[in-house]
């Protein structure tokens, strides 16, 4: 029963299937439940909601305590502070550390908690760094995830594009997205993994609001600095990236605003 709520999280499950799936009275189940909340709880895995009546049934819901986001968060500042990752631009290399599963899925935890008690729909992202977050992402709200692409493919069939300007080059850039994708009225949780003049996400948003749909919010993994004016401010990020401060130390990621746009605090 603890993995068959793992695996579908924020899945209403009835004590009915589970009675029948385990040949237990609901009495044993509803008791079994009871010690899975507790013990959720207990360990920081999640929240087990308990829904009475008719039509009650067991939700699991992903999060990540405060504590556990605050070490792992200092974790992937360790990790992508180091001078081998800088590229030139600016540009940081992530492509190895958003590639293991492991990081990808504490990575889908600590953005899933801070949208866990609101309505989330789809994640967008833009190919193709972006995939893997959004995916992660994804299979911690139980939602679908689409991707925003600068090229279509004839099976996108009918597609709604923009133009943006990219804040980090100041070129002009095209994205589009298949009109199925998004249906109107769907709650859109965008993410990326990395953000400097916010040209992306500006673009990302333009497209959901394009197709009668609402930005739920917007979550990048690392933001770097940039000498400017954002397209966009109103995201969160889980790190904030300064390259090429000095020879000795040519990269330094601290924690972004996650911390404090999520549990109330300033690191």
């Amino acid at each position: 029963m603890t993995r068959f709520l793992l695996e579908r999280p924020r899945t209403l499950v009835s004590l009915s299937f589970f009675a029948e799936r385990y040949e237990s009275a609901k009495s044993s189940i509803s008791e079994d439940l009871t010690i899975l909340k507790r013990t959720f709880q207990e360990r920081g895995t999640g929240l087990l909601e308990t829904l009475p009546g008719a039509a009650g049934g067991a939700r699991f819901i992903p999060y990540i305590l405060k504590e556990d986001a605050s070490e792992y968060i200092d974790y992937l500042c360790k990790e992508v502070s180091d001078s081998h990752r800088v590229m030139p631009g600016g540009y940081v290399y992530l492509s190895d550390l958003l590639g293991k599963p492991e990081v990808l899925r504490q990575i889908g935890r600590l953005i899933a908690t801070q949208y866990m008690n609101q309505t989330i729909d789809m994640v967008l992202t833009v190919s193709v760094k972006g995939i893997p977050i959004a995916q992660a992402v994804a299979e911690q709200l139980n939602v679908p995830f689409v991707i925003a692409r600068q090229d279509g493919a004839i099976t996108d069939g009918a597609t709604v594009s923009v133009n943006y300007v990219s804040g980090s080059s100041t070129a002009i850039e095209k994205m589009q997205i298949s009109k199925r994708a998004l249906p109107a009225g769907s709650r859109v949780l965008i993410v990326d993994d990395f953000v400097k003049g916010g040209g992306t996400i500006s673009g990302l948003a333009s497209l959901v609001r394009e197709l009668d749909c609402e930005v739920a919010g917007i979550t990048v993994f690392g933001e770097g600095r940039f000498n400017g004016e954002r397209q966009s401010e109103n995201f969160t990020s889980l790190l904030h990236v300064e390259t090429l401060q000095s020879e000795s130390e040519p990269i330094r990621a601290t924690p972004g605003n996650y911390m404090h746009r999520v549990f109330g605090n300033e690191r």
